[in-house]
């Protein structure tokens, strides 16, 4: 069943659509409506982080999340993070730290922490950044460089 239009602000810009059927994922809607390729699909059930987003400034898994249960929420992927001071702060750090291996995993590590400084700010004790990690999987590394480049985002000034 295909319900009425819905719309969001996506990385600061208002965007409306239509014919979203009841039962579409926001990752969908993003990557196939929108073309916000960025957010990737890893597994389906949540379990990887790839598809994480932030909504209403929140971590949230595309994936799992219908795109009619964030309907007029301001929603932020990859794309947009570079924008926001803590995503840059991320993305920088990520890029010092050589983090990218493939890139796959990226975007999700990227959205996780970024939420993660929002919600924390710097004060995430480095024996506790594995943890934090512990919903995003890269399938090419040890996690070294990327607990590194969290290590390097913590410790920038905001």
């Amino acid at each position: 069943m295909t319900g009425g239009p819905l719309s969001w602000t996506v990385n600061g810009r208002a965007r409306a659509v239509t014919g979203v059927p009841d039962d579409e994922r926001l990752l969908d809607s993003l990557r196939w409506r929108l073309g916000l390729k960025g957010t990737k699909e890893g597994c389906r059930s949540g379990e990887c982080g790839a598809c994480t987003v932030l909504v209403d400034g929140e971590t949230t898994l595309s994936c799992l999340t219908l795109a009619r249960e964030v309907d007029g929420a301001s929603i932020t992927t990859i794309e947009g993070v570079g924008s926001d001071p803590d995503g840059a702060a991320v993305r920088r750090a990520f890029e010092a730290a050589a983090a990218v291996q493939c890139g796959y995993c990226t975007p999700g590590f990227v959205m996780s922490l970024t939420g993660l400084l929002r919600e924390r700010g710097r004060s995430v004790p480095p024996e506790e950044i594995a943890e934090e990690l512990g919903g995003n999987l890269c399938r090419c590394t040890g996690y070294v460089a990327i607990v590194r480049a969290v290590a390097r985002a913590l410790s920038e000034p905001p």
